[in-house]
C-alpha cells in the first residue's frame, strides 16, 4: 500500500531545519512499484528519504518525488547470528532490538538510533569506533538496488566494486536502497565500561584521542574556550564488557531505549554568544577529572535520543552543523576553526572532535584518517554563512572535506577539491542512472545532478 500527498505535495526539511522545499511524498512501495515509478522517470525525479535525520537538504528533492518511508521495516538475522538482513527503513533501533538479545551489535552506530538502514548507507555513516572499525562500508557484504532504468541490482564489494564505492556515501543519487546485508560484532553484555577524563586543552585533547587504545572514543569539545584553554574538552573512552556485568550478575541481553522526552518547540533562538559560552563553561567545570563507570547502550551511543525533537527547541530558523575532517599532520586546521568560529561570535553551541583511522569505501564517503570536528551554531546568525565559505577554502587547501550529510550550504566548486574521487562516482552515475532520475537538492546545489 502506497500513501501519496495531495498535489501540492509536502513541505520538508533537515534536521537543522533549515533550507525547505516541496515536494511529493510516496511510500511505502513494495518493490515492483517502486521500480516502475523509476522507470516512468517522473518530472522532477525520485529521491529515497529515510527519517529525515541528515542535518541539510541531502534528503530534499524540490518539485519531484521523495519515497518516505521507501518500504516497510524488516529485520531478518542469519542463522548463526554473524549477519543481518534489514530493509532500507528499518531503523537501527530496529535492528539493535532484534540483534542485541542475540550477543550481536551493528559495527557502526551514529549518534541517533533513528537513522535508517537506508539513510545509513547513502551516508556512510561511522560512529565513535571509526578508528578500530572503519565505517559502514567495511561491514556491508550486500546492497540490494533499484536503478535509474528501474532495474534491480545486487552489489558487492567484488561484484561490481566500483557500483558498491558509488553507492556507499552516495547519498542516494545511484539508486534506491531495498535492503542490505551487514556482518555484525559479538557482545556478551548490553553494558559499556566507560571513562570520562577531562582535559585542560586541544593539544591535550588530541594526544589523548591519539594514544588511547579503547575501541570506542569521541571527545566534547567546549567550543567557546579561547586563550590557554582553547579546545578544552572532555574524552570518552568505551569498552563492551569481556564477560558477565559485575552490578548486575547475570545479564539478559537487550536494548531497550526507552521514549524520550519530549523538547518544547520555541518561537526563538535560546543560543547567543552569552549563552553558549555560559553553557559550555557549566558543562566542562561539572564533568570529572576522571570517572569510570558503567553504562547501557542507549546512553553512551544514542545520549540525544533521550531528548525526542531536540532540534526544536533550537527556535524556528533552525541551526547547521559544520562538521569536516582533515588528515595527520593538519590539527592545526581544528584548531583555527575553533578560534574562528568564536572570534565571529557564531555562538557555537556544540562541539565533537573524533580520531578516524582507516578511509571510508566509497567515492564520496567522509571518513579519511585523521581528525572529524562537527560544530553547531544558529543558522540565523548572519555571521555564519560567510564564515564557513572561507572555513571551506582551509579544509580543502589541507586535504579535508566537509561531511555531505550533514551539510546544506557548500558551494558546488568546493565538492571537487574535497573529494578527488568524484570522477569515478561520476561514471558510475551515468551507467546506472542514464537519464538522470535520482535526485536531490543537495545534488543539484552541489552539481551531482
Amino acid at each position: 500500500m502506497s500513501v501519496l500527498m495531495s498535489e501540492n505535495g509536502r513541505l520538508l526539511t533537515g534536521w537543522g531545519r533549515t533550507g525547505a522545499s516541496r515536494a511529493m511524498v510516496a511510500g511505502p512501495l513494495d518493490t515492483g512499484r517502486l521500480q516502475a515509478l523509476v522507470a516512468s522517470r517522473p518530472p522532477g525525479g525520485v529521491l529515497a528519504r529515510g527519517s529525515g535525520l541528515s542535518y541539510g537538504d541531502a534528503a530534499q528533492n524540490a518539485g519531484g518525488y521523495v519515497l518516505s518511508p521507501v518500504t516497510l521495516p524488516s529485520v531478518e538475522l542469519a542463522a548463526d547470528g554473524e549477519r543481518v538482513r534489514a530493509s532500507a527503513s528499518a531503523t537501527f533501533a530496529d535492528v539493535l532490538a532484534a540483534i542485541v538479545p542475540h550477543g550481536r551489535i551493528l559495527p557502526a552506530l551514529p549518534g541517533t538510533s533513528g537513522v535508517t538502514v537506508g539513510g545509513a548507507i547513502a551516508a556512510d555513516v561511522h560512529g565513535k569506533n571509526q578508528r578500530a572499525d572503519g565505517s559502514l562500508s567495511a561491514w556491508l557484504e550486500e546492497i540490494e538496488l533499484i536503478d535509474g532504468t528501474g532495474a534491480l541490482r545486487r552489489l558487492t564489494p567484488d561484484c561490481d566494486p566500483s557500483g558498491f564505492r558509488a553507492t556507499v556515501g552516495g547519498m542516494g543519487l545511484t539508486g534506491i536502497v531495498i535492503a542490505a546485508t551487514i556482518r555484525l560484532l559479538p557482545v556478551l553484555s548490553a553494558r559499556i565500561r566507560v571513562t570520562a577524563r577531562r582535559l585542560p586543552d586541544l593539544d591535550a585533547l588530541l594526544g589523548a584521542l591519539d594514544g588511547s587504545r579503547s575501541r570506542y572514543t569521541v571527545a566534547w569539545v567546549d567550543t567557546t574556550a579561547s586563550g590557554a584553554s582553547l579546545g578544552r574538552g572532555v574524552l570518552d573512552e568505551g569498552d563492551h564488557l569481556t564477560g558477565t556485568d559485575p552490578e548486575l550478575g547475570q545479564e539478559t541481553l537487550a536494548y531497550s531505549p526507552g521514549p524520550g522526552h519530549r523538547a518544547p518547540s520555541l518561537g526563538f533562538c535560546p543560543v547567543t554568544h552569552a549563552s553558549a559560552r555560559a553553557f559550555n563553561s557549566l558543562w566542562f567545570r561539572k564533568a570529572p577529572r576522571s570517572k569510570t563507570s558503567l553504562t547501557g547502550l542507549p546512553a553512551f551511543f544514542h545520549r540525544l535520543d533521550a531528548i525526542a525533537g531536540w532540534n526544536r527547541a533550537l527556535g524556528p530558523r533552525g541551526f547547521v552543523q559544520y562538521q569536516f575532517a582533515v588528515p595527520d599532520g593538519a590539527e592545526q586546521v581544528v584548531a583555527g576553526v575553533l578560534a574562528a568560529v568564536q572570534r565571529e561570535r557564531c555562538a557555537p553551541f556544540l562541539g565533537t572532535l573524533k580520531r578516524f583511522g582507516p578511509a571510508s569505501r566509497g567515492h564520496l564517503s567522509f571518513a579519511m584518517p585523521g581528525w572529524s570536528l562537527a560544530i553547531d551554531m544558529p543558522a540565523g546568525n548572519p555571521r555564519v554563512a560567510p564564515l564557513l565559505n572561507r572555513l571551506d577554502g582551509q579544509v580543502a587547501e589541507a586535504g579535508g572535506r566537509v561531511y555531505l550529510a550533514k551539510d546544506g550550504r557548500l558551494p558546488g566548486a568546493a565538492l571537487a577539491a574535497m573529494y578527488p574521487e568524484l570522477p569515478g562516482w561520476q561514471a558510475v552515475r551515468a551507467r546506472f542512472d542514464p537519464a538522470g532520475v535520482f535526485r536531490s537538492d543537495l545534488g543539484r546545489r552541489v552539481g551531482l545532478c
